[in-house]
């Protein structure tokens, strides 16, 4: 059985989708998601928010929890090369079309970033435009330099 619950956290409304003992889902308030999903809280999820909090709050650079991602060959490929970039660092679009193999896939990339079932636990997030602008997350921009302005000063804390 495949259920979601949303709780509330410094970035919003977050839904955390589980299947067995595994999370397949990250949604943000207001974004869809399969309606036969069972709405229910589970001693799982409740462990996935804490790591989360932990995350926002600035305590853990990386999650360790089950997952479990249903994409084609090209998208597994770009979220394992999303899942390399470091806590508190940014790649282009472009970087990772060209690590992965498909230089022109810039854009590819980029619909795969839009289309991460896990963000935060996979950090799209640090997946900006070449220019260096912060462009397309689903969460909204807002929340995505939210994201890398929290990485961006444990990083400093920790270098001083």
């Amino acid at each position: 059985m495949t259920s979601i619950f949303f709780y509330d956290t410094q970035i919003g409304k977050i839904g955390i989708g589980q299947q067995n003992d595994k999370i397949i889902a990250i949604v943000f308030d207001g974004e869809k998601y399969d309606s036969s999903w069972e709405e229910k809280d589970t001693p799982f999820k409740k462990k996935v928010l804490k790591q989360m909090e932990e995350y926002l709050e600035g305590k853990r650079k990386t999650f360790d929890i089950d997952i479990y991602i249903n994409t084609t060959e090209f998208s597994n490929k770009v979220l394992k090369e999303i899942s390399k970039i470091a806590y508190g660092k940014t790649t282009s679009y472009r970087d990772i079309a060209i690590s992965i193999g498909n230089p022109k896939a810039s854009r590819a990339v980029g619909t795969v970033c839009n289309r991460n079932p896990l963000p935060l636990i996979i950090p799209c997030h640090r997946v900006i435009a070449t220019n260096g602008s912060l462009v397309g997350y689903r969460g909204g921009i807002d929340v995505k330099k939210q994201l890398l302005d929290l990485e961006m000063r444990m990083r400093r804390k920790l270098e001083r």
